[in-house]
């Protein structure tokens, strides 16, 4: 009888990331609404994150995050989920597959197909912007490194068994 072969988790990370963006509105010093913009990567087999905040939102922001995460992530990218917002379109996908990644569109009207990063844009609102008090942009970008770092490295996840995303991408590497 053969055996069967169980396809399980992908085994390392930077195999499919997942981007999007969040929008965000804060109250500003005099009264008046600020809106920002969080673009957010997150690796789906290890959910290793980056966070950036722009007051913009545009193909040039879309590809500097790229850019920014190509750096970043301690692995090699092999494909970019997103979905087919302005941001995402032409500009972007060029410089994505000149990179020598692949960039692939979800289904138009289906977030659940970026579910990884839709949740983690849920424990963003939960646990860091209900809690934070806008005081201008370098304090939120300050505030927003914080919570990545926390977000990697000392945040258990349930995906994971309690471990946190760098011990999860750890234990995948050895």
């Amino acid at each position: 009888m053969p055996v069967r072969v169980l396809r399980s988790n992908i085994p390392i990370g930077g195999h499919h990331i997942q981007v999007d963006v969040k929008f965000l509105t804060f109250k500003g010093k005099t009264g008046k609404k600020v809106r920002r913009f969080q673009y957010t990567a997150i690796d789906d087999a290890t959910r290793v994150r980056a966070l950036k905040i722009y007051e913009r939102h545009t193909q040039a922001n879309a590809i500097d995050f790229i850019d920014h995460i190509i750096e970043k992530f301690p692995f090699r990218i092999c494909e970019i989920r997103t979905d087919n917002d302005h941001e995402f379109q032409a500009k972007f996908h060029w410089h994505v597959e000149d990179k020598g990644i692949r960039h692939a569109y979800i289904k138009p009207s289906s977030p659940q197909l970026n579910g990884k990063v839709e949740r983690s844009h849920r424990s963003d609102q939960q646990e860091f912007y209900q809690l934070l008090s806008y005081k201008g942009d370098v304090d939120l970008e300050a505030k927003l490194a914080e919570w990545e770092a926390f977000y990697n490295f000392s945040r258990p996840h349930g995906a994971h068994q309690g471990k946190t995303p760098y011990e999860a991408l750890r234990d995948k590497l050895m």
